[in-house]
């Protein structure tokens, strides 16, 4: 079954019929001209009546029934936006009604929590669609016409050259939107068609969350919680993109963060602002480059350093050294599990004594789609119709014990890891996975998306 929202919906049909009429009975207004009405319906639509309250033949499209609920949910926000994205485009103009319209869009993408929005020019539209809980969804379609006055707009609040369309472009900006502050990074990339817009929404309810707000088992969590209270060595936080390592990163922050201890962080770039912490902003374009941060980080007497990401050689050796020479070292690095973790290392060519010796836990995670909480996963306005509503942490946690810490030194092998934590009832992410299902949190589904064997 074809999306209808890969089509321009013409909302002003709602107000030029009846609005009520269309949502009462589940019926979609498309398209019109002088003989036909175009309308998307689905099997619970109610047509008896439809062919004597319009003048004109329908025409039938149909859709999913979530489809249709999804395109009828917040109609007043939809209907102004379409009312504002066709005044600029008759004005040839975005001084008027862009920037109402950008409000009001960026208003309403906070609301349904989305992450980033992206705006895409295909063929005779421009398209919309928001990053919710790690998945892009359509939300609105517009005429191209409109793809011109949007892009020039947002590089201007950007301070970026509206001219430039050829190359790509990083900016960002900030608004208050109902008395609270947000900044947004702004990301344009030449494409076949025209550009590729990404606004990041930098809002603080990642921020807001904390250890025990991640959806960690009680088990991981308890035993994450003991690791932070060690004074030297280094953690490991893995996953690939997208996984929520820098959630649990700054949710590890905040459990440390203390007037008796001196955390350092290492980012790039700084995602969010934690008081009484100093963060540094790696910023290549002045020579404050990570080589040249972590080469002089130990003269700052830091008890904590947190480095956004384990990159290369360099930045794993500067971390072994740091966590050998009695501090606490938490980082990021990108591998799918904990044994590749390891793997990982071994192949940046680091010392497999120093890892040995200062390699104390390493957590690889994922976060998998909630059931929604609101309508018991039958899909609702809450969730947009998708049946999920925000993500959970899945995760294994690998304890470096003294057999895994002479596996390590001799450089082991995959295999002889794995039939060592088959003899201690390692938990892995699979597994962990699995428990969130049977308490009917997530569906196994949402597991295997994420979790690749």
């Amino acid at each position: 079954m074809k999306s209808i929202l890969k089509n321009l919906i013409d909302y002003s049909l709602f107000e030029r019929y009846d609005t009520e009429y269309f949502i009462k009975n589940k019926i979609v207004p498309l398209f019109e001209d002088n003989i036909y009405l175009k309308v998307a319906v689905c099997k619970s639509s109610n047509l008896n009546s439809i062919k004597n309250d319009f003048v004109k033949l329908i025409s039938y499209e149909e859709v999913d029934e979530l489809e249709l609920l999804f395109i009828l949910s917040n109609l007043d926000r939809k209907i102004s936006l379409f009312t504002l994205c066709t005044k600029s485009i008759f004005q040839n103009s975005f001084e008027k009604y862009v920037n109402q319209f950008l409000d009001e869009l960026l208003l309403f993408s906070i609301e349904v929590r989305a992450s980033d929005i992206h705006i895409e020019k295909y063929k005779e539209l421009v398209v919309f669609k928001f990053r919710v809980d790690g998945k892009l969804k359509t939300f609105f379609t517009f005429k191209e016409e409109f793809f011109r006055l949007i892009s020039s707009y947002i590089k201007l609040i950007s301070n970026l050259d509206m001219t430039m369309t050829r190359l790509p472009l990083d900016g960002r900006f900030s608004l208050t939107i109902e008395n609270k502050k947000y900044d947004f990074r702004v990301s344009t990339m030449p494409t076949l068609e025209a550009e590729s817009i990404v606004l990041r929404i930098l809002d603080n309810k990642n921020i807001n969350k904390n250890l025990l707000t991640l959806g960690l088992s009680i088990n991981l969590l308890d035993v994450l919680k003991e690791s932070l209270k060690l004074t030297q060595g280094l953690i490991l936080i893995s996953g690939p993109t997208g996984s929520g390592k820098t959630t649990t990163l700054y949710s590890i922050l905040k459990e440390l963060n203390s007037e008796e201890k001196k955390i350092i962080t290492v980012e790039d770039p700084i995602e969010y602002k934690i008081d009484s912490i100093c963060q540094i902003p790696i910023n290549s374009k002045i020579g404050l480059s990570f080589e040249v941060v972590l080469k002089n980080i130990l003269r700052q007497d830091p008890d904590i350093i947190f480095i956004g990401e384990i990159r290369d050689k360099f930045s794993l050796n500067i971390a072994l050294q740091a966590s050998l020479t009695g501090h606490l070292v938490i980082a990021s690095i990108h591998a799918n599990s904990t044994i590749e973790t390891i793997s990982r290392l071994i192949d940046l060519e680091a010392d497999p004594f120093l890892i040995s010796t200062t390699l104390k836990l390493i957590m690889a995670q994922r976060l998998v789609l909630n059931y929604c909480k609101f309508c018991g996963s039958v899909g609702c306005i809450k969730c947009n119709f998708t049946k999920f509503y925000d993500r959970s942490c899945i995760a294994e946690i690998l304890k470096v014990d003294e057999n895994i810490s002479s596996l390590i030194f001799k450089k082991a092998s995959i295999s002889e890891f794995k039939e060592y934590l088959k003899t201690v009832n390692f938990k892995t992410l699979l597994d962990d996975g699995k428990s969130k299902v049977s308490q009917n949190l997530t569906s196994l589904e949402e597991v295997y998306k994420v979790v690749t064997l």
